[in-house]
């Protein structure tokens, strides 16, 4: 592990995911999974997401559809979550989603739609950050 690297994912992560979320995480982490959640967090945000080429709302959009694209829909309401702190918007995110429904199918597209109004009523209910 590059300690350098791993300490600016962190940094990132919390950033992008906050404080919160993090913290869950990392208490629920065990021996099974530690060597797993370093990679990912030196790995997807101490390199990827670090990374200050493209910004956080065009890597907040990239990702949700490419989860889509992909039928990786268990990830889509943590990273929906997440655009309140990247500055994705709602319309932006429906853009991301079109771009899926025309280049991976309509089906993923519409899967993703569901989960991100369902996350974003929620967040609405919670009272807290909403893009």
């Amino acid at each position: 592990m590059t300690q350098n690297r791993f300490d600016r994912g962190m940094q990132v992560r919390r950033r992008v995911l906050g404080d919160a979320h993090v913290d869950r995480a990392e208490a629920a982490k065990t021996a099974l999974d530690q060597p797993f959640q370093e990679l990912i967090t030196e790995a997807a945000w101490g390199t990827v997401w670090a990374s200050d080429r493209i910004s956080l709302r065009e890597r907040s959009m990239l990702t949700l559809a490419l989860l889509a694209a992909t039928g990786n829909f268990d990830e889509i309401p943590m990273h929906i979550r997440a655009t309140a702190r990247t500055g994705a918007s709602r319309e932006d995110v429906l853009e991301a989603f079109q771009h899926v429904a025309i280049y991976a199918g309509v089906p993923r597209a519409n899967r993703a739609l569901k989960l991100a109004k369902e996350t974003y009523a929620e967040m609405d209910s919670e009272g807290g950050e909403t893009p």
